[in-house]
């Protein structure tokens, strides 16, 4: 008995830890695809609750990492199909969803791109990932993640000149 409870306190510090780890970080990548709060919530609470039911085993702390943004981009962008005929809210929540100073410019810039570009945009500034990474991330090739990154780029210049 004392064993099974161990690995039960074990998987749940596990749980904690990656919750409080990965939170914010999530939390940006659903409210960019989103762009509502309590929908960003909900897909982030909806991303642990698959994580804790399937219990997936990871090679590294990096694999868990792809996972969890896996999973959270596609109930993501689940949730926006299904609610596309809802208005999102404005962008005056951003001070409050966990963008560091230096990244919260940027940060607001590309909330104003389409969702496509957004992930991308997100995860290769802020989060640091190469576009290899990115693609193994968002399943799609290395060269369309290039080319979104592209022309994300030449669309956040475009919001730059606008400003």
């Amino acid at each position: 008995m004392c064993a099974v409870t161990a690995q039960y306190n074990d998987e749940l510090r596990h749980i904690e830890y990656a919750v409080e780890k990965y939170s914010q970080m999530l939390f940006r990548i659903c409210y960019g695809i989103l762009q509502n709060k309590a929908d960003a919530e909900d897909a982030l609470q909806e991303t642990f609750l698959r994580y804790m039911l399937k219990a997936p085993l990871f090679r590294d702390s990096e694999h868990e990492k792809a996972w969890l943004i896996k999973v959270a981009t596609n109930i993501s962008k689940n949730m926006s199909r299904f609610n596309s005929r809802h208005a999102a809210e404005n962008l005056d929540e951003l001070r409050s969803i966990g963008v560091s100073d230096n990244d919260r410019d940027i940060f607001e810039l590309i909330m104003h791109l389409p969702s496509k570009y957004k992930i991308v945009l997100d995860l290769y500034y802020i989060e640091g990932y190469k576009a290899n990474e990115i693609a193994e991330i968002t399943n799609v090739s290395p060269v369309a993640v290039r080319k979104r990154l592209q022309y994300g780029r030449k669309l956040l210049k475009a919001e730059l000149e606008r400003k």
